[in-house]
């Protein structure tokens, strides 16, 4: 059987090549349920209920469009040439988790959004590249922030990557900003996640009241959104969800 970090890659590779305009966010959601049934995977998404979510999230993957731009929540919408998605997986298969997010445009692109999703994983690799053994999580947030902040970007503070392994959120937050040598240090042998987005002109959000999780720019401006799934060595970080194909970023190592 797949290891479970190939499994999260290739059906993020596989949707994002499929999608269409036309395509529903449910129909996205139910072919990604198919693939977990067939795997014998577990979705962490189905009954996930943090302390930010109005209720269980009761669907498999996120699917964030346009000034959506985390968490967004599958329903009833029909995607449009131009739309900006973010698609965000995680499952668990044979005990251990893996979790990562694309964005992707649909149809005919607009070159604002293309630079957009260029630009976050940029940013998401400046914060990979930073990762070693001994460094801090504020090492890592740095890196993302200045990687941002270069580019032209403000940066979110209140959400990041994260530890995951046995389950898809463990200890330690990994911010998208942070001083240097500042938070708790990783080490060798942890599983973490590096998850930064961007918006065009804004760095705030707000839950929108239409479904209690979809996670939306304050200013309607759309968001890209990359994370990957990376296990810490002493030199370079080994990228566990990295995809076929996928161009990476310098100083870091793919395990496929």
């Amino acid at each position: 059987m797949l290891p479970v970090s190939v499994f999260v890659a290739d059906v993020l590779r596989t949707l994002a090549d499929q999608v269409r305009v036309g395509d529903n966010l449910l129909d996205i959601d139910a072919e990604a349920h198919r693939m977990i049934r067939e795997a014998g995977a577990t979705s962490c998404y189905l009954d996930y209920h943090p302390r930010f979510g109005a209720y269980p999230f009761g669907r498999v993957m996120c699917t964030s469009v346009n000034e959506t731009v985390l968490h967004g929540r599958p329903y009833d919408r029909t995607l449009e040439d131009g739309d900006l998605l973010s698609l965000d997986f995680a499952v668990e298969l044979e005990g251990w988790v893996a979790d990562s997010a694309l964005s992707v445009i649909v149809g005919a692109p607009d070159p604002q959004d293309a630079a957009l999703i260029e630009d976050v994983r940029t940013v998401m690799w400046a914060g990979i590249a930073a990762v070693r053994d001994g460094a801090t999580t504020g090492d890592i947030g740095h890196a993302v922030q200045a990687a941002a902040h270069a580019a032209g970007y403000t940066i979110n503070r209140e959400f990041g990557g994260h530890g995951v392994g046995r389950s898809m959120h463990e200890a330690p937050f990994i911010p998208n900003q942070g001083t240097p040598g500042g938070g708790p240090t990783v080490h060798a042998g942890m599983v973490i996640t590096v998850e930064p987005f961007l918006m065009h002109t804004t760095n705030a959000v707000h839950i929108t009241d239409r479904d209690g999780w979809s996670v939306v720019s304050e200013d309607g401006s759309r968001g890209a959104h990359a994370e990957h799934t990376l296990y810490v060595t002493d030199g370079e970080p080994i990228v566990l969800t990295a995809r076929e194909g996928e161009e990476l970023g310098a100083g870091v190592r793919a395990r496929r």
